[in-house]
C-alpha cells in the first residue's frame, strides 16, 4: 500500500544528509514523498545574489532527482528561526500537514547544536499531536552530519540515540548524487559534509544493524493498528 512520506529540513540538504537513502527507499516502494523547507535563505541575514540564485537552482534540482510529490518552502529567514513566535510556525507547518496527510514524518533531532533544528524539532513535534492529526502514525528523528555529531551532551542533554537502521545500500550512490547538487555546502574530507563523511557514517551505522550501509533514526511515536 502506497504511504505519504513528509521529510522536514530546517535547510535544504539537510533531508539528504539524514534521510536521503531511505527517501530513495520510499519512492521506489512506490510510496509518495514530500518534502518541507523551513527556511529561505535571503539577503537579509547576509546571504549574496549568487547564493540565493544557486540555492533556488539547487532546489529545482534536488527536488527532480528525488521525484517529490511536492516541495514547500516557508519563507522564514534561515538562522533566524529563534526570532519567530513558535504559534506562527506551528500554524504554517499544520497547513502543510493537512494538506499532505503524511502517514510517516522525519524530522531533524532535538539535540542538533544549530538553533534552526531545534526549533524546527520543537515546531513539527507540536504538530503531530494524535488528536489533531490522526494520519501521523509515525514520527523519526533523523542525524545531520555537522550539527547532530557537533551538539556538546553536557550542554543540551540531549545525544542522538538510533533504534531503527535502514538500509541503504541499493540508494547510497543516489544520495551521493543528491549529495553533490549542493555545490554550496560540499568541501573536502575532513570537513563534515563530505562524500567521505557521508559514506563513513552509512557504513558505520550499517556496522551497527549488520548491513553494508545504513541510514539511523530515533523513534519518538509509533501508532500500529490491529489487523
Amino acid at each position: 500500500m502506497s504511504k505519504k512520506i513528509l521529510v522536514v529540513a530546517p535547510h535544504p540538504d539537510d533531508e539528504t544528509l539524514g534521510v536521503g537513502g531511505s527517501l530513495f527507499g520510499h519512492k521506489n516502494q512506490g510510496h509518495s514523498i514530500h518534502w518541507l523547507i523551513m527556511s529561505e535563505a535571503t539577503k537579509e541575514v547576509g546571504f549574496s545574489d549568487d547564493f540565493i540564485r544557486q540555492r533556488k537552482t539547487e532546489i529545482k534540482q534536488v527536488s527532480l532527482l528525488y521525484g517529490f510529490a511536492s516541495t514547500t518552502e516557508l519563507p522564514f529567514l534561515a538562522t533566524r528561526l529563534d526570532t519567530y513566535p513558535m504559534g506562527k510556525m506551528i500554524e504554517e507547518v499544520s497547513k502543510v500537514f493537512r494538506k499532505i496527510e503524511p502517514e510517516i514524518i522525519y524530522l531533524p533531532h532535538y539535540g542538533d547544536v544549530h538553533s534552526d533544528h531545534r526549533i524546527t524539532h520543537q515546531v513539527v513535534a507540536a504538530c503531530c499531536k494524535p488528536f489533531r492529526f490522526p494520519f501521523i502514525k509515525k514520527v523519526l528523528a533523523y542525524e545531520t552530519l555537522s550539527e547532530t555529531d557537533a551538539a556538546l551532551p553536557s550542554v543540551n542533554g540531549s545525544v542522538f540515540l538510533p533504534n531503527v537502521f535502514v538500509d541503504i545500500s541499493k540508494t547510497l550512490e543516489k544520495k551521493i548524487e543528491a549529495l553533490t547538487l549542493y555545490k554550496s555546502e560540499l568541501a573536502a574530507h575532513p570537513f563534515p559534509r563530505s562524500h567521505e563523511s557521508v559514506k563513513a557514517l552509512a557504513r558505520l551505522r550499517g556496522a551497527a544493524s549488520n548491513l553494508a550501509f545504513a541510514e539511523a533514526f530515533m523513534l519518538l511515536r509509533e501508532i500500529s493498528l490491529s489487523s
